[in-house]
């Protein structure tokens, strides 16, 4: 319909009996500006005259996107406020507002519609369609108009929508991803991404179904400074390219500039085509840059560059046409054939539902890294299955190597236990017995956990039994085991102890870093000295010990110790010398109990007592004849 318009602020332009016969006919659907070629006026009124049956109930006003701030009055009272039009104080732009007429009010059969527009200085230069617009306001049954509000927002949103319930889900999934794997750091950008489109989310909903004060616009602003590095990254991520400083700081420019020409509507532009500048440094990254990048390593056999670059292909189409239409929409004879195109790619409607081509490559986009996900976790799968083969068949080598029965050895017992944190580990201990009724003890834990562990102790339990058949001699065992051990372990070492039981109860003890063991309950000092595969040369001194008929020498490997509660608390040494006593398999068990952290082994050795009917032999002949 055709309005009455005004320019000046003045309260009583809002009375329904006010004269307004001298003011200036409007056609809402033109521009302000040509009414105003000279002075801009900061606020302006129109009038609307519209007669309506007095019978009729239930009519509303809906108002979207008049302005920043303006009020709406029907019959001289404000019926929707937005923002505060004198001293200006703006507000977002865009949401769906609905307030029902009073009935007094159209029970008088007419209604007089008063609209007060504030037009700030950059809306008169930069917007064609600033103040009023003929679809601004709709007249009609609240009922209807509300179904309709809702059903233009679900609309609308649906693929927008859709394509920020699949990225943030994947973003979650990214992180979990990254936590197991933390050298794909590609898996935090894109969880990183997923929360900073869900901020978005929040502010684009709240936006649409109020109107809010326009800082929160320029803290928005703020998110879409990062949205450059965000996507960029991780699409050089995915490929495999290194991401510089130098171009991080790029992109930081690159977001400034977007951010700037996503609030092109609050801060000043340069004039004329410079406008359609503003945002080059950001697309030509992602319509020039990136798909140059995913091309080149595509066809260098990279399958993942090629499943990226279909939504990059996507939304290059979408920049170059927009761009092209922007151009076209200089020329004036162009214009129209510039807004259909316009309509075509930012509102092409399906059904019920429209879509950009904007959204359809973000949602292209999105569908890709969820395909190549699912394609890593599949190949993850099966290196998983191939190293779960691995491993057991390192458990099964490894139950090999650990002796399963200790050999009888005329005077002693030995009891042990092993029992590893994962599927293979990196303690070891072998009981060899040694010509002459010897018996020989090596205990040693290798540093570290898993496979690598195991291919370890394999290595010195072969050096053992190899070097068994040269010498017994404690400290010339752990000399031959260090020399077969540096150079060939590639930076690991392991701690081991020595033990050589001779018949009579005497044990020769040599150590190389590893736990002391008790005897009697008591700790025996050792010679300190490195463990095994750090330096070359390295000699071990050794230490000898009696072993009473009945006495008990326990070894223990560190994982008894280092067992660790759910409160932090270590088992500690003191509780280790207290079990020290007592069976293998009770402070094996004890130790478990507590918080198995890492590989356990323990292995006792106790002296058989001198039978009773042998010491009453020994002490006849003894007697004088």
């Amino acid at each position: 319909m055709t309005w009455l318009l005004r320019g000046g602020d003045d309260p009583s332009y809002a009375r329904p009996d006010l004269d307004d016969s001298q003011w200036i006919k409007f056609d809402p659907r033109s521009p302000v500006t040509t009414i105003f070629p000279g002075i801009k006026p900061e606020v302006i009124w129109y009038r609307l005259h519209v007669k309506v049956d007095a019978s009729q109930t239930g009519l509303a006003l809906k108002e979207q996107s008049i302005g920043r701030a303006f009020e709406v009055y029907v019959n001289g009272e404000r019926l929707i406020g937005v923002g505060h039009v004198s001293p200006y104080r703006p507000h977002t732009v865009g949401a769906r507002i609905l307030r029902r007429i009073p009935q007094e009010q159209i029970s008088t059969g007419s209604l007089i519609v008063a609209v007060r527009v504030h037009i700030a200085a950059g809306e008169w230069r930069n917007s064609s369609d600033a103040g009023y617009y003929a679809t601004n306001l709709t007249l009609g049954q609240e009922r209807t108009l509300y179904r309709d509000d809702w059903l233009a927002l679900l609309g609308g949103n649906f693929f927008a929508w859709l394509d920020l319930i699949l990225l943030v889900g994947l973003g979650d999934v990214a992180l979990v991803l990254y936590r197991g794997q933390p050298t794909q750091r590609e898996y935090l950008w894109v969880f990183a991404l997923g929360m900073v489109r869900l901020v978005e989310f929040v502010y684009e909903v709240t936006t649409q179904v109020h109107d809010i004060p326009v800082v929160w616009q320029y803290l928005w602003g703020c998110f879409t400074t990062v949205t450059p590095a965000l996507w960029v990254t991780i699409y050089l991520m995915f490929v495999g390219k290194r991401v510089s400083r130098r171009f991080m700081a790029y992109l930081l420019v690159a977001g400034l500039f977007n951010a700037y020409s996503n609030l092109q509507a609050l801060l000043p532009m340069p004039p004329g085509n410079w406008a359609l500048t503003i945002n080059l440094p950001f697309v030509s990254l992602l319509a020039i840059y990136i798909p140059i990048v995913l091309i080149v390593n595509f066809r260098r056999g990279n399958r993942e560059a090629g499943i990226l670059l279909v939504p990059a292909l996507l939304f290059c189409v979408f920049i170059y046409v927009r761009y092209s239409l922007a151009l076209l929409f200089q020329i004036p004879a162009w214009r129209v054939f510039a807004l259909k195109g316009f309509d075509l790619i930012n509102n092409y409607q399906l059904g019920p539902f429209s879509i950009s081509l904007d959204t359809l490559s973000g949602i292209s986009s999105t569908i890709a890294l969820v395909i190549i996900i699912l394609l890593r976790a599949t190949r993850l799968s099966r290196r998983q299955a191939l190293l779960e083969g691995e491993l057991e068949a390192a458990q099964q080598v490894q139950q090999l190597l650990v002796p399963e029965r200790t050999p009888a050895i005329p005077g002693y017992t030995v009891e042990s236990v092993y029992q590893p944190a994962q599927q293979v580990g990196g303690d070891f201990f072998q009981v060899l017995p040694v010509d002459g009724d010897g018996l020989l003890l090596v205990v040693g834990d290798v540093a570290g956990k898993g496979l690598p562990a195991a291919m370890l102790v394999s290595l010195l339990v072969g050096a053992i039994r190899t070097a068994v058949e040269e010498t017994a001699a404690p400290g010339e065992l752990l000399r031959k085991l260090n020399e077969r051990l540096v150079g060939r372990s590639r930076g690991g070492f392991s701690t081991a102890l020595a033990a050589y039981f001779a018949a009579d109860g005497k044990v020769t003890i040599a150590n190389a870093g590893h736990l002391s063991p008790y005897l009697d309950g008591r700790e025996v000092e050792l010679p300190g000295a490195l463990p095994l595969g750090i330096v070359a040369g390295t000699r071990y001194e050794t230490k000898t010990v009696a072993m009473l008929p009945g006495s008990r020498l326990t070894f223990y490997s560190d994982g008894v110790v280092e067992a660790q509660n759910g409160k932090g608390e270590l088992f500690g040494f003191e509780r280790g010398q207290l079990l020290s006593t007592r069976p293998a398999e009770e402070i094996v068990k004890a130790a478990e109990e507590f918080g198995q952290s890492d590989d356990i082994t323990v292995v006792s050795v106790t002296r058989a007592p001198v039978e009773v009917d042998a010491l009453d032999e020994t002490l006849s002949a003894m007697q004088p004849a």
